[in-house]
């Protein structure tokens, strides 16, 4: 059976709840449409979490962002969207969403949206030599 889009995001438990470590998920070919044009928009995703208690399921990611490829966002909607879905279903210690759009009218844009669980103590930054 071929997959499907969806928007359904699928998780498995945090394999190491006890420590705090980063993920990054690199989704470079993201595409939707302009809701004002019906254009293509094309970008590259990156999500930076720090776990809690789940982890988000990468093939589920996949099809999730597979479904955004018909419809029309604006950027900074779609980029919060994302977020606000991810966060919602593996509820983070931290996540930043950053959307790269592609050049198209000879603009490009960046938007990053971020989500923080108010009860995290958030670790010292660690400076290395």
């Amino acid at each position: 059976m071929t997959p499907q889009p969806s928007r359904d995001l699928d998780t498995f438990d945090n394999p190491k709840p006890g420590r705090d470590f980063t993920v990054r998920i690199n989704v470079p070919e993201f595409t939707c449409l302009c809701p004002k044009t019906g254009q293509p928009d094309f970008a590259r995703f990156l999500i930076e979490y720090v776990p809690n208690q789940q982890c988000v399921e990468l093939k589920s990611l996949k099809l999730y962002f597979w479904s955004y490829r018909d419809e029309g966002a604006f950027h900074e909607a779609v980029t919060n969207q994302i977020l606000d879905d991810l966060a919602s279903a593996c509820s983070p210690n931290f996540m930043r969403v950053t959307g790269e759009f592609y050049v198209r009218g000879g603009i490009d844009t960046t938007v990053i949206a971020e989500h923080r669980n108010p009860q995290w103590p958030v670790p010292a930054r660690v400076e290395l030599p």
